[in-house]
């Protein structure tokens, strides 16, 4: 029992595709179903939920809806909003020339392109670039050029090892 249930594990998705499309499910699917009785009785109880669904009729919509929806819009339309922000709202979305609109898109803009530039001068993009860090070899060869006393001692060791051999 406890190796069907690692079978089970991903057939949720396969019992629907199994559902829909019968020919296209693998027979590796076909298998499972065969020996698990949990994954047989769920795939029955998918094909009855969709024979209910099958048959359900759904409402009819009253003949009167957009009759009724038209002058309910016409009202709303129509009707003087509050304050200056509703009747602002309702010239933008419901004006008669909707010349607002533009010029809202264009002030947007305007003010988007401000801020941008803004942005831009407040990051100092001016600046020049860092210069690219050396290479260690280069730096270690820079340290040792630099030091001479250094440099004359692994000269000495270097001269006492040539003249011992």
């Amino acid at each position: 029992m406890e190796t069907n249930k690692l079978n089970c594990a991903g057939m949720d998705e396969k019992l629907a595709d199994l559902l829909l499309d019968p020919e296209s499910a693998p027979a590796k699917v076909q298998l499972h179903l065969a020996g698990c009785a949990e994954c047989r009785r769920e795939l029955d109880e998918l094909r009855a939920t969709m024979n209910l669904l099958d048959t359900w009729k759904g409402p009819e919509p009253s003949p009167y809806f957009l009759t009724r929806f038209n002058a309910r819009f016409d009202e709303e339309r129509q009707a003087a909003p509050a304050g200056w922000l509703a009747r602002l709202r309702a010239r933008i979305l419901f004006g008669e020339g909707m010349a607002v609109r533009p010029l809202a898109a264009m002030a947007l803009t305007a003010v988007l392109l401000v801020a941008g530039g803004g942005y831009l001068d407040v990051t100092d993009w001016d600046q020049p670039p860092a210069a690219p860090e050396q290479a260690a070899v280069v730096h270690d060869l820079q340290t040792m050029d630099s030091n001479a006393q250094l440099l004359d001692e692994l000269e000495t060791i270097s001269d006492s090892n040539d003249s011992g051999n």
